[in-house]
């Protein structure tokens, strides 16, 4: 795996992660009962934002040492997912 991909497969677990994380412990305005004018009752009173990015980035960074390791160990590589014969034999 070259320095691209591992960046390009960082950048995908880490935000797929953020997508995860950023409803876990979210107050919005209708469960705190003050719901500003002009707004959703489900828009956000506190978000932690700030926080979930780096709880974000510690899990995403272990997540992506497994999935790295496991793809530079070979255990898995892009043969194993031609299914329809098109890719050229391993040399």
């Amino acid at each position: 795996m070259g320095i691209t991909s591992a960046i390009v497969l960082y950048a995908v677990i880490w935000f797929l992660t953020f997508l995860v994380i950023i409803p876990i412990r979210l107050e919005t305005q209708g469960d705190k009962g003050d719901v500003v004018p002009g707004t959703h009752a489900g828009a956000p009173e506190k978000h932690f934002l700030k926080q979930k990015a780096w709880i974000t980035t510690g899990v995403a960074a272990v997540l992506w040492a497994v999935i790295a390791g496991i793809i530079i160990s070979g255990a898995v590589s892009v043969h194993d997912f031609d299914w329809m014969g098109m890719l050229p034999e391993r040399q």
